[in-house]
């Protein structure tokens, strides 16, 4: 078919169109890069450093006897910096894990369930295990590309420790639906088996930051009839937070000697009420994992998850869930105010975490909250969206000690005032007794700000 008169000037036109598009969004995308450094000046954050960020930095982790780490630079991503980190834990640990539970999973995800159903199927046996994670890029929805790539890794790692391929747990994190260049990833095995060294925890957990703004570490030391028992771990995460469970990698570790079954169970028990029960915007990860490792060198045996022993352990691994956990929410990208929000006096657990979630999940009071005003009415709103049942007279709403509504109206004695006063902190509280029942959830977030879209608008540039 010829050409139509005018089908020049219209390609011409449209072509004019497209580029003046482009232009805008360069320029849009440096005045976000503008606004994200004037904002960073003016919290006085050095670096780009959450201004929630713990003021003693990464804490002095304990060397767990049977753990050894290694980083190195890849160049997956970022070219300045060690973007690959490999964990060799001893023969004879018990391995546990819990994942994301979105339904466009990961491929290292996947690679991770099935490894561990292919253990508790056929035992540990005499061999060590290994953990290699990337950042820059999270292999999530990459096909089979994807999957080649974790075959590709995870055997690079196995040859170079001499242990079984499905010995060998993977992690990525990064940019969703780009593949990886693995080969950037095995051409540095060899380098991160010869740096192995138990007290580079510290280097492993850098090496696997993305936007995050700190290192985060935790550590727990007890005694256990009368053994001394070390649990630490590390973990990332900034964006994409929520449950279940939130854009985070978390790698714990233990000298204890526990069951892999009960070690499964703790975890998971665990779990429910600290990375499940943060989110920084509401968007579930393709690539979440938590993994812990339990060598056995402590000498100290621990029970079942209701003996004694295991109700110790339990507890302890808990208190470093909870403060990673919450670590992951203060650097939450762009906070500047952490939040806690306690639901009590629900019909049933399950509705207090509903309540509890749809308000650390609401926008509109995320935002309230980074302008320091004391709206509690959009309190009021996300408790009534949340689905749990809910009567409007017996709801109490707290911000901190300051009681601001009952009884169905605000309180008689609160002042806007004082309200805006406690938004000042940079700890919130919202307490709110929903006057039903017993049911009670703890939720944990922070305030969404303008870096937030700033440097989700830039992620990819």
């Amino acid at each position: 078919m010829g050409m139509m008169p005018g089908d020049d000037s219209e390609d011409q036109q449209s072509a004019e169109h497209v580029s003046e598009l482009e232009n805008k969004l360069t320029r849009l995308r440096r005045k976000l890069k503008e606004a994200r450094a004037e904002l960073e000046a003016a919290l006085g954050t050095p670096h780009g450093v959450s201004p929630l960020a713990p003021p003693d930095g990464f804490p002095a982790l304990p060397v767990i006897d049977g753990v050894s780490f290694a980083a190195a630079r890849a160049g997956v991503k970022y070219a300045d910096r060690d973007d690959v980190m490999l964990v060799s834990i001893s023969a004879g640990a018990s391995i546990a894990g819990v994942f994301t539970r979105s339904s466009t999973r990961s491929a290292p995800v996947l690679d991770c369930e099935a490894k561990l159903a292919w253990l508790a199927d056929r035992g540990a046996g005499s061999k060590g295990f290994a953990i290699l994670v990337n950042s820059g890029n999270s292999n999530a929805f990459t096909g089979a590309a994807g999957t080649e790539a974790v075959a590709m890794t995870t055997s690079a790692v196995a040859a170079a420790l001499t242990i079984p391929a499905e010995h060998v747990f993977s992690a990525s994190t990064g940019v969703i639906g780009q593949p990886l260049p693995y080969g950037k990833i095995t051409d540095v095995i060899s380098q991160l088996s010869d740096d192995l060294s138990p007290d580079a925890a510290e280097s492993a957990a850098r090496a696997i930051m993305t936007t995050d703004t700190f290192a985060k570490g935790a550590v727990a030391e007890i005694e256990i009839d009368g053994r001394p028992v070390k649990i630490a771990g590390f973990a990332k995460g900034s964006g994409m937070i929520a449950p279940d469970m939130a854009t985070m990698l978390v790698f714990l570790f233990t000298d204890a000697s526990i069951s892999q079954p009960a070690l499964q169970k703790m975890l998971s028990q665990a779990n429910r009420n600290t990375f499940n029960a943060i989110t920084v915007d509401g968007d579930t990860s393709t690539s979440d994992s938590l993994i812990l490792a339990a060598t056995g060198k402590s000498g100290c045996e621990i029970g079942g998850v209701r003996s004694r022993t295991g109700k110790e352990f339990a507890n302890a691994l808990g208190q470093v869930m909870r403060e990673l956990a919450h670590l992951v929410v203060r650097d939450g990208e762009g906070a500047t105010k952490f939040v806690e929000v306690e639901v009590t006096g629900a019909a049933t657990p399950p509705d207090a975490r509903k309540v509890a979630m749809a308000i650390a999940n609401s926008p509109l009071i995320k935002t309230a909250i980074a302008g320091e005003d004391p709206n509690w009415g959009r309190v009021v709103m996300a408790v009534g969206k949340s689905g749990a049942r809910a009567d409007r007279d017996r709801l109490t709403i707290r911000f901190g000690d300051i009681l601001v509504a009952e009884n169905g109206w605000v309180c008689p004695e609160y002042r806007e005032e004082d309200g805006a006063g406690y938004m000042k902190q940079p700890e919130i509280r919202i307490a709110v007794d929903m006057g039903i029942g017993s049911g009670s959830f703890t939720a944990w977030t922070c305030d969404l700000t303008k870096q937030y879209i700033a440097i989700n608008a830039d992620y990819r540039s």
